[in-house]
């Protein structure tokens, strides 16, 4: 069995958060302590968050005093209402949290059933009760209530950069999906901007949204995750970042962001789609053979099919590029003027071999310096027999950018004789910081 437990400020929310399901016919409460329940099974949100406050101080130093705990068995486990009922007061007692007031809660709304439990961590008299090693003993008292009940032994769910990432499944867990699939894409995808991250996860029927106001008079900045459907629709309530872990925070996709810019390689990405632009006739053909590259295209439209966005995402390299980042030959005017305007292919031009300097010949030039002038036309046709054998041709079976010369070879270089220069120089300041030796 499974426990996962989540400290936070909000008692309302939590309570929110279990009432909906039990309103929606997705579950049913178990049982309580210290708190009313309603004989109807309706929750009324209100009332419970009364009947709490009631037995916590109305002044406290501890700011974080709800705990929301999830039991979680085997799935290999058939257990009754009864049976989750016994587990869960048994847990709550040895955690220490038994004669707390709390709300049981079964949840329904996916095959795996399984138990919500509202709590908090706080007495009558303000004090916070113990929560040394939480963790530790949960996982402790979950091994042995799994030893005395004979329970299928169950361990949370790993999440490593090799996971698979599956597209959402409406019938599955939406909040676990949610926060697998948004972890893996901050592990695994380079991003700069908010809609490259919504370009990636769209992939998964997932959407993000900036949130920003103020409460009581206190600005805040977060972000809310959204579950879709193929159509882009939404399938759930939104999920705020604070639920679904750290890794999903505002400041973390903002830190993502800056990481990033760094990372990023520009050139791998942009060769592949100017070949691809330069062999395609048309959008569906362009947008095919990009597939077939690891590439997908995600382009923005308006009301009236006018393209005003144009994103790119590599799977080659995991990264994600708005076009205008590769380059104006990218941008989303470029791309509207080809498929909906006069047909004007975006021009790539592909690098000429014939203006890329032989090394040979560079080399040779830079260390005669000059002096041998007399061996000049010898050389001259030494070099132009050696650029018509080139072995340099295969760099060029990928496009370039104009202006950008990404294949021009440098002038002469020889890294050997550098390195030595460099080795002498440093052993010349090293004898003068030393003093001549006596």
């Amino acid at each position: 069995m499974v426990a996962k437990i989540s400290i936070g400020s909000s008692l309302y929310g939590a309570i929110s958060y279990n009432g909906e399901k039990i309103n929606e016919a997705k579950g049913r409460i178990l049982g309580s302590n210290k708190v009313v329940i309603p004989p109807d099974g309706h929750v009324d949100v209100a009332r419970m968050v009364e009947d709490f406050k009631s037995f916590m101080p109305k002044m406290g130093r501890t700011k974080k005093p709800v705990l929301h705990i999830s039991l979680n068995p085997h799935p290999d486990d058939r257990l009754t209402d009864q049976d989750f009922e016994i587990l869960a007061r048994e847990y709550l007692d040895k955690l220490g949290f038994g004669e707390q007031p709390w709300v049981m809660y079964k949840h329904e709304d996916i095959d795996r059933h399984h138990i919500h439990i509202v709590t908090v961590n706080v007495n009558e008299q303000g004090k916070r009760l113990n929560q040394a090693f939480l963790f530790r003993r949960s996982k402790k008292i979950t091994s042995e209530l799994e030893e005395k009940y004979n329970l299928h032994k169950a361990q949370r769910e790993r999440v490593s950069p090799d996971t698979p990432i599956t597209k959402l499944d409406p019938a599955g867990d939406i909040k676990r999906q949610v926060a697998n699939i948004v972890k893996l894409v901050g592990m695994r995808w380079q991003f700069q901007t908010l809609g490259e991250y919504n370009a990636i996860l769209s992939l998964y029927n997932i959407r993000c949204e900036a949130t920003d106001g103020k409460v009581n008079g206190r600005e805040y900045h977060g972000l809310v995750y959204f579950a879709t459907n193929d159509a882009g629709e939404t399938i759930a309530n939104p999920f705020k970042a604070s639920r679904l872990g750290k890794f999903a925070s505002r400041s973390a996709v903002e830190n993502k962001f800056e990481r990033s810019a760094t990372r990023i390689n520009l050139k791998p990405s942009r060769r592949i789609i100017s070949s691809v632009i330069n062999d395609s006739s048309g959008k569906d053909d362009f947008i095919a053979k990009l597939r077939e590259k690891g590439i997908d295209i995600l382009i923005r439209e308006n009301n009236d099919g006018r393209i005003y966005g144009v994103t790119f995402i590599d799977h080659n390299t995991h990264t994600v590029l708005n076009g205008s980042r590769l380059g104006r030959e990218f941008s989303a005017n470029v791309f509207e003027r080809w498929f909906n305007g006069d047909g004007q292919k975006p021009q790539i031009t592909m690098p000429n071999q014939s203006n890329v300097p032989n090394r040979t010949q560079s080399t040779s030039q830079t260390q005669s310096g000059g002096t041998a002038s007399s061996n000049s036309s010898s050389n001259h046709q030494n070099n132009q027999a050696s650029q018509q054998t080139s072995s340099y041709s295969t760099d060029f079976d990928q496009p370039s950018l104009p202006g950008l010369d990404l294949f021009q070879l440098g002038p002469g270089f020889d890294a050997e004789q550098e390195a030595m220069n460099r080795e002498m120089e440093r052993r010349k300041r090293k004898k003068k910081r030393r003093g001549p030796h006596l």
